[in-house]
This record gives structure tokens, sequence and C-alpha cells, in this order.
């Protein structure tokens, strides 16, 4: 185990405390995307709220692939294999599939859940 893995670790557990808050930002950006579109909101509404609720997925995503390394252990940012084997102990496939899902969520919402605002034509010379 090298120094700077074990400071990398260290550093992984205090991002991974605050992921609780960062899901809970994340749901209410969501929350409030979703009542914007059921509301027939305008366009740039639309746009800012699927923003928002991409950067908060963003913070959680992250907050989560600290906790999935913290749970690997310390080994596990040297060495491949102990990589492997702590993502097939129960609480290390719990952390990634947590990831894998924040991750659709985010490439979902980057896809449908944020409204390309239509460019305009040039005029016609």
């Amino acid at each position: 185990m090298s120094r700077e893995a074990e400071v990398r670790y260290h550093a992984d557990l205090e991002i991974s405390k605050s992921y609780p808050e960062l899901m809970e930002k994340a749901r209410l950006a969501e929350a409030t995307a979703r009542e914007l579109r059921a509301a027939d909101a305008p366009e740039l509404e639309l746009r800012a709220a699927g923003l928002a609720f991409d950067r908060a997925l963003t913070e959680a995503l992250r907050g989560a692939e600290a906790g999935q390394r913290a749970v690997f252990g310390v080994n596990a940012y040297d060495d491949r294999i102990a990589r492997r084997k702590a993502r097939a102990t129960p609480s290390g496939s719990e952390w990634t599939a947590e990831v894998d899902r924040l991750r659709t969520m985010r490439e979902e919402n980057r896809m449908w859940g944020i409204p390309r605002l239509p460019r305009p034509v040039p005029a016609a010379r």
C-alpha cells in the first residue's frame, strides 16, 4: 500500500460522507424538473431545470464513486485484482450498482431531460 493510496482513501472517505446530502439535492432538482415538465413550462425554464438536475446528479455521482472506492479499501487503489475482489463483495456490488444507476440517470437526463434550444435559421441571400 502506497502513501498516495492511503491519502486518496481518506479523501474518498470524507467525500462519501456527503453522499446522502448530495442525493437529496439531486432528488429535489429532479422533482423541480418533473413539475416544470408537467406544468408545460417554457423551454428556457425546462433547460435550466434540466441543467441543474445534471449538475446535482454529477455531484451525487462523484460522491457515490468516492464511496465505492472507499468500500473497496486502500489496497484497491494500487491493485486491480484487489479492486475486482472488492467489487464482488456485497457492499462493493451495492456501491457499483448505485454508481451504474446514477450514470444511467445522468445520461438519460442529458439525452431527454435537457431541451435543446432551437438555433436561428440564417436568412437566405
